[in-house]
């Protein structure tokens, strides 16, 4: 465990990722932490087709073929930090307050180990305290039946939450009779399903690994692969191996989208690097819609010089609708607005157009949160759509669109039905096979969650998985809305901050994680997982659990609703927790493409889901890809102000914090920065290492972030980046996404004052 109260230390930024250093950090965190055996059995499980799937992120793994070492320094991170064998018990939670505990940082926390046992805080204690399995359903299930309202009661889920979970708990919330399912697409993916689902007809990215290695360009927006998703890394130097181009979109220079040394390589244990990028596009904070509008401004200008040569018009006339309605939306935008929204020059523009071109349209455009968490961020991925349908570069093999999702199963939640929205058919499906009548009243997202907890019109939260305190924006009012509530329950493997921000009764159920071996009533099970390119393939683990009052989310979900409804005619909820292979059953017969679910997803690497865009069938209002003409748009703050994105370090993952280091960008054992261009420090008279107080304005509201210290930074003047969870204070609850909904993480109007 590193010491918090050594001094912070800057170095230079890298200027690539991986290679000998990941190896080293690696072996250091899984030997530290879960022990060399223990840690060693696990990372020889981790992502083979007989293992459990990363506890991280979302990247899917080879369809024909899987390394010895198939993970990336941060998922032996996520692994180590499961499989450590220290634990939290009883005998912790007697010795550490709640103040105590709220007095540590969220890496002290997450290094204490696993939870064991259920524990409850009941009004007016001080300490939490054990309680049965048996006497934690029946307080639930007395809480749950004593609202006035299923819509009384929240219940969140995180990304990593099986496909087994999932289902079962959307199920038990919609027979309890409520749409309630705030999840962590809300906070992060969502705009990419409001926007691609308007487009093209399907929330979901249309390529597949082998198109990203085999792709003649590939354009990544907003996304920071280096320390978000590692693996993608090995991708991409596939495809600048084959011939490629990588073009990098991001207001920072971050070091795995400058070169690569492959750590499962020679070249790569003594440092030798891949060059990745092949233009370095530093936009201002919420410049890609500009500068998408900027690359569909130069294909349609030269188009008009040759005719015919550019655009796909067999394409667009087949299978697109409001053409002519885009363009004129493209003539109307000026070049000195896309330069000055943007802030890249023309050339570097028509540079990016040429790229394009020359490399035969086969383009693969990929984002992740930079782009999604903007208040235009529905218009920025429709944008990045329109350009793609201009040159039909979608339904072609090593072209398409490629939302690259955070958490493990965030993606496969969703397509289980963790949504506050469910579409009407998924209703009709749920009804004709179970037999009861699913609510149709659309539920709480997160940000409509925590007003509705504030006002006191949600008494119960339910978390499956997560840290829903610290993921959250605005967390004082987040907090000032968790306390209201007469229960919070938190379905966790680790103690995070969450569990000390509690209704009049909080609770802890300890489950088990990726890596524990499930033994039920029927045998040990597995569970699925659906990644980033809609592969479903299933996660056994290996490890001896931690304890034996760990249980797993399935027979907790599958308990609680017992406990809160008692079986019907067609579900009976243990014997689904008892053998997955029931729930599976259940999920072949509600949703279309999982047909025979438990012979397809035993084969090995799993399968594939149906992708109608792959096949250009668009499944729109209009039954076609539809262009959207929406005026160019701009996050701007006032004089003097800056734009604040929040970032992860290197040492995190979302929420969990695995050290205090931040080895791309150069920082050493401290979060409370914040990432400064020189030029803005030099104007407002801020030296490195300064101590500041960051205010974020909204609306007329101010929100306040005490000693962050100044670093200074390659990025455009005018930006601003901290890390999250520290700076999600700063984010307004009701700053959001259009449509979306989701908290503007990417662009804060702060000012800086010295201390």
């Amino acid at each position: 465990m590193q010491n918090e109260d050594k001094p912070i230390s800057v170095k230079k930024p890298k200027t690539w990722a991986a290679g000998r250093p990941a190896v080293t950090s690696s072996m250091k965190q899984i030997i530290s932490t879960a022990g060399l055996v223990r840690g060693t059995k696990a990372l020889l499980e981790l992502n083979q087709t007989d293992g459990f799937d990363c506890p991280s992120c979302a990247w899917p793994d080879p369809d024909d073929h899987r390394a010895t070492t198939e993970f990336c320094e941060n998922g032996a991170k996520a692994v180590a930090s499961e499989a450590t064998s220290k634990i939290v018990d009883e005998r912790f939670f007697r010795s550490h307050s709640i103040e105590q505990l709220q007095a540590e940082s969220d890496y002290w926390h997450d290094q204490q180990g696993r939870l064991t046992s259920p524990m409850v805080l009941r009004e007016g204690d001080t300490h939490y305290q054990p309680i049965s399995w048996d006497d934690t359903f029946a307080l639930i299930a007395d809480e749950l039946n004593s609202l006035s309202h299923p819509d009384d009661a929240a219940f969140y889920t995180s990304g990593r939450a099986s496909n087994e979970a999932a289902f079962l708990y959307q199920l038990f919330v919609r027979v309890f009779g409520t749409n309630n399912l705030p999840d962590c697409s809300n906070m992060c993916h969502e705009s990419s399903g409001s926007g691609l689902g308007a487009s093209i007809g399907i929330g979901k990215g249309t390529v597949s690994l082998e198109d990203i290695q085999t792709s003649d360009t590939i354009i990544v927006v907003g996304q920071n692969p280096g320390t978000n998703h590692p693996r993608m890394l090995a991708a991409l130097e596939d495809c600048v191996n084959q011939g490629g181009k990588v073009i990098a979109v991001n207001p920072l220079i971050e070091a795995g989208l400058l070169a690569f040394a492959h750590p499962q390589k020679i070249s790569g244990m003594f440092n030798r690097a891949t060059p990745l990028t092949s233009q370095y596009l530093q936009v201002r904070v919420n410049g890609d819609m500009a500068l998408f509008r900027g690359i569909a401004k130069s294909l349609f200008e030269r188009e008009e010089q040759a005719p015919g040569t550019i655009l796909d018009h067999t394409f667009i006339g087949e299978h697109t609708t409001q053409a002519a309605e885009y363009e004129a939306a493209v003539e109307a935008t000026s070049w000195q607005q896309i330069i000055d929204d943007s802030g890249i020059p023309r050339e570097e523009i028509e540079k990016l157009t040429d790229t394009i071109l020359d490399r035969n349209q086969k383009l693969i455009t990929c984002w992740a949160m930079g782009v999604t968490q903007q208040k235009n961020a529905v218009d920025t991925i429709r944008e990045i759509v329109n350009v793609h349908l201009l040159i039909g570069a979608i339904g072609r093999d090593g072209a398409g669109l490629c939302p690259v999702r955070g958490h493990s199963n965030v993606q496969g939640d969703r397509t289980m039905g963790i949504f506050e929205k469910l579409p009407e058919w998924f209703h009709l499906s749920l009804e004709k096979h179970f037999r009861f009548e699913s609510p149709r009243k659309h539920g709480y997202d997160v940000v409509e969650a925590i007003h509705a907890m504030h006002s006191g019109d949600l008494k119960v939260f339910i978390a499956l998985g997560g840290n829903f305190l610290q993921a959250a924006p605005d967390t004082d009012y987040t907090a000032e809305a968790l306390r209201k509530t007469n229960l919070t329950c938190h379905i966790a493997t680790k103690l995070n901050r969450s569990h000390l921000v509690t209704g009049k009764t909080g609770l802890i159920l300890p489950c088990l994680g990726r890596s524990d071996r499930d033994t039920q009533a029927s045998g040990d099970q597995f569970v699925t997982c659906e990644n980033s390119m809609g592969v479903v393939h299933k996660s056994k683990g290996k490890l001896t659990p931690n304890s034996d009052l760990m249980m797993s989310e399935p027979m907790i979900i599958a308990r609680m609703a017992e406990a809160t409804l008692g079986d019907t005619d067609t579900i009976k909820w243990t014997e689904l927790g008892d053998d997955y292979d029931r729930i599976r059953d259940h999920i072949a017969a509600v949703i279309p493409g999982f047909e025979d679910f438990n012979h397809r997803v035993s084969e090995p690497g799993g399968f594939y889901l149906p992708n109608a865009p792959k096949q250009r069938i668009w499944s729109t209002d209009t039954q076609k890809a539809n262009f959207n003409p929406a005026a160019l748009s701009i996050f701007n703050v006032a004089p003097g102000h800056l734009a604040l994105q929040t970032l992860r370090s290197h040492d995190q993952y979302n929420t969990t914090i695995y050290g205090l280091d931040d080895r791309y960008r150069g920082i050493g054992n401290n979060r409370m920065i914040v990432f400064l261009n020189p030029d803005d420090m030099k104007d407002r008279g801020i030296k490195p290492l300064q101590p500041l107080r960051i205010t974020s304005h909204f609306q007329g509201e101010l929100r306040h972030a005490d000693n962050f210290k100044a670093i200074p930074y390659d990025m455009p003047r005018g930006a601003a980046a901290a890390y999250f969870p520290e700076a999600n204070g700063l984010v307004p609850i009701n700053s959001t996404a259009d449509i979306s909904n989701t908290p503007t993480s990417k662009g804060i109007e702060i000012s800086l004052e010295i201390l």
